[in-house]
């Protein structure tokens, strides 16, 4: 990390100990640092911290004597990612938000709004690395394998690369809280924030409830047997266990069951026991348009490894890029519960060389199922 006295980065201070110590990590490099609170959500919720979350961001720039600057993105943020996250709910498929908020808002909108503010680098508290190389800067894992979060930012622009700074990307979390500590900083045991601020704590099911009423269906076996209803497709995901509600079913074993297919024509909902979790078992998965963080790698097949999901292991696969920017990712071993409206992120020798959204889910040949008419 370079110091310029000069220089003036803008730091997205959150209110939690991660940014607090960002911000304190670039104050000690000798930059000019100006932190900045950003809100995405305006409504009254009892959920929400954002009110004690700003309170506890100006806390932080009083005691680290910079200057803290406040924003609101709600309308924006209502627009380009909450309401594409109900889309994608109504369609039967499980979106991932905070992927979008990283594009569009967080490295989108405050990274120029940041520019305004005359920084000429914009720094957050993601568990990551910057690393500059003679081809251009490139994102990689965090040192800290448990705290990565390379997953939630392989969609942001590559052209806003250069300006950014991730301070922690070399630290491990309990260095990240020992260094708060040490500077005394209020923040230093606060808890680490779960999910995104307009749910909070909140059960998931009946924030989703307000947007997306119920629309009940059938439950059923692969053999078409109806065990219960469910409340909507909406509120399920491949793979979840809690909340079927189903109970013991009359010649089945005593086996918990597992979400395995989201029938939309038929709004039905398709379960298996743990007998049989094979059947979620995924072969390939296919792309919509990959987004690089680099060179693009269009209309060529390549060895990597891959995440369908945050702190998932990477897994070997083959990436085979179409001509139009999607792919088909085949793995070496069967991947459970792959979900349409996740993500694939692709990996090589440590860098996140970008991802993109799963379309459709290829299940292994033993898995294969085909919905009745």
């Amino acid at each position: 990390m370079s110091t310029a006295a000069s220089t003036r980065v803008i730091v997205g201070l959150s209110g939690g100990v991660d940014s607090a110590v960002a911000a304190l990590l670039l104050r000690e490099a000798g930059f000019e640092v100006h932190g900045l609170y950003m809100s995405n959500w305006d409504a009254d919720d009892a959920y929400c911290t954002g009110a004690q979350d700003y309170q506890d961001a100006r806390a932080v720039a009083n005691e680290l004597g910079i200057v803290l600057h406040r924003v609101s993105f709600a309308e924006q943020y209502r627009r380009q990612v909450f309401d594409s996250m109900l889309a994608e709910y109504r369609a039967g498929r499980t979106p991932n938000p905070d992927v979008l908020c990283n594009r569009h808002i967080k490295f989108g909108l405050c990274l120029r709004y940041a520019a305004r503010l005359g920084g000429a680098l914009f720094a957050t508290g993601h568990y990551a690395r910057r690393i500059d190389t003679a081809h251009g800067p490139a994102l990689h894992q965090a040192r800290d394998a448990a705290k990565d979060q390379t997953y939630f930012l392989h969609s942001i622009e590559y052209a806003c690369l250069p300006r950014v700074l991730f301070p922690l990307g070399e630290l491990t979390k309990q260095e990240v809280r020992e260094r708060a500590r040490y500077a005394g900083l209020a923040v230093h045991d606060k808890p680490d924030s779960t999910g995104i601020c307009f749910i909070g704590e909140q059960p998931f099911a009946r924030f989703l409830g307000k947007f997306i009423p119920p629309r009940p269906g059938p439950i059923e076996t692969l053999d078409g047997r109806v065990l219960g209803r469910h409340r909507g497709l909406h509120f399920y995901t491949l793979g979840q266990r809690a909340g079927l509600a189903i109970g013991g079913a009359r010649g089945c074993a005593e086996e918990p069951w597992y979400v395995a297919l989201k029938e939309q024509p038929r709004n039905a909902l398709i379960v298996v026991q743990r007998h049989e979790q094979h059947r979620l078992d995924a072969a390939e998965v296919l792309t919509a348009p990959l987004n690089w963080l680099g060179a693009a790698r269009s209309g060529s097949s390549f060895a990597a490894l891959v995440r369908l999901r945050h702190r998932q292991p990477e897994q070997p696969a083959s990436v085979s890029v179409r001509e139009d920017g999607t792919a088909r990712i085949e793995f070496e071993r069967p991947q459970r519960a792959a979900t349409p409206g996740q993500f694939a992120v692709i990996y090589e020798n440590g860098r996140c060389l970008g991802g993109g959204a799963i379309e459709r889910v290829l299940l292994s040949d033993e898995a294969r199922y085909n919905p009745a008419a």
